[in-house]
């Protein structure tokens, strides 16, 4: 009871101070502007408290709108050199929050120099996804069904198998189970509700290794610790992977320690690649599929390696016996 005491109140620290107070934190802002102007605006950028924006610039619309896409930066400041409004391009698919508080940012810098701002959004959201949430929400759906399917095969089969042959083929049922649960996910998010635009191919098979990764590290808690496995695996990705997962708040917007651990969890890594399948063009893949693919391997590694240190149970028929 102490430790579901401790795992219940590190759900709230966690989730409040994750979310409690979103704040910008380098926040990428490329100015667009002549070379004569161009220093003073990333100056008056650079000079915004608390380190909220990282300044750079971009030579035209074009690249920057290229640099928004394939996530480099999350908006562009357009300087009108021939007039007094300006414009801001932002991408409210990669989290309307940051499209905000850019907005934010930049109109206050205009106010004070007394020029107008449009905001122009180059990567809207979808009509079904309209606080930009349900690539977040089907990959906690994925993490969920991931950690239940591997509990409930150690609570009703055993912690840990009784032998490697057994592991093998616990993990062969996680494996079908995560095609299964990623073909759902995409079908139900895409051509059922319309929320998420993008390849349901591409959907489908981030959502096996989403299940699979999150399933494969949870039955290795399992087999190393038993059902306070479970309560690990819940730790992990509940407590600590879904407020840091980019959902809500996008990484700038984060409180330091989630920043830093988002992108490095499951929850985090599967919910940035939905984004990018959705949204940006599949760009930015590599270092989500790698994390994912690391928890999985680490899962299968350590589950094989516990079963074969440790084997209970007979591993082949006893024929000593008369």
């Amino acid at each position: 009871m102490f430790a579901v005491l401790l795992l219940q109140l590190g759900f709230v620290a966690s989730y409040v101070g994750a979310l409690h107070d979103p704040s910008p934190h380098r926040l990428s802002i490329a100015v667009v502007a002549p070379a004569r102007v161009a220093p003073q605006l990333t100056a008056a950028l650079d000079a915004v408290p608390d380190e909220a924006v990282r300044s750079s610039t971009a030579p035209d619309r074009q690249t920057a709108v290229t640099r928004i896409k394939d996530q480099k930066i999350y908006a562009a400041w357009l300087f009108d050199a021939a007039g007094s409004r300006d414009t801001l391009l932002v991408a409210s698919a990669r989290g309307p929050a940051a499209a905000t508080a850019a907005e934010k940012i930049v109109g206050s810098v205009e106010t004070a120099r007394q020029r107008t701002l449009t905001v122009e959004d180059v990567v809207p959201l979808a009509a079904g996804d309209a606080e930009g949430l349900s690539s977040f929400y089907l990959v906690v759906g994925w993490c969920v069904g991931g950690y239940l399917v591997a509990s409930i095969l150690g609570i009703s089969a055993g912690s840990r198998p009784a032998n490697t042959d057994r592991a093998l083929i616990r993990l062969g049922t996680l494996a079908l189970y995560s095609v299964a649960a990623g073909i759902g996910g995409a079908v139900i998010t895409g051509p059922v509700l319309d929320a998420l635009p993008g390849s349901i191919w591409a959907l489908w098979g981030l959502g096996a290794l989403v299940v699979f990764a999150v399933g494969a590290f949870t039955m290795a808690m399992e087999c190393l610790f038993g059902v306070v496995g479970i309560g690990l695996a819940v730790l992990i990705f509940v407590v600590l992977g879904n407020p840091s997962a980019g959902g809500v708040f996008p990484p700038p917007l984060m409180p330091p320690f989630w920043r830093a651990i988002g992108a490095w969890i499951p929850n985090g890594a599967g919910t940035s690649a939905a984004r990018s399948i959705a949204y940006l063009g599949s760009t930015e893949l590599l270092v989500p599929f790698l994390v994912l693919a690391a928890w999985a391997a680490v899962g299968v590694a350590v589950t094989l390696v516990a079963v074969a240190r440790h084997p209970h149970g007979p591993t082949a028929p006893d024929t000593t016996a008369g």
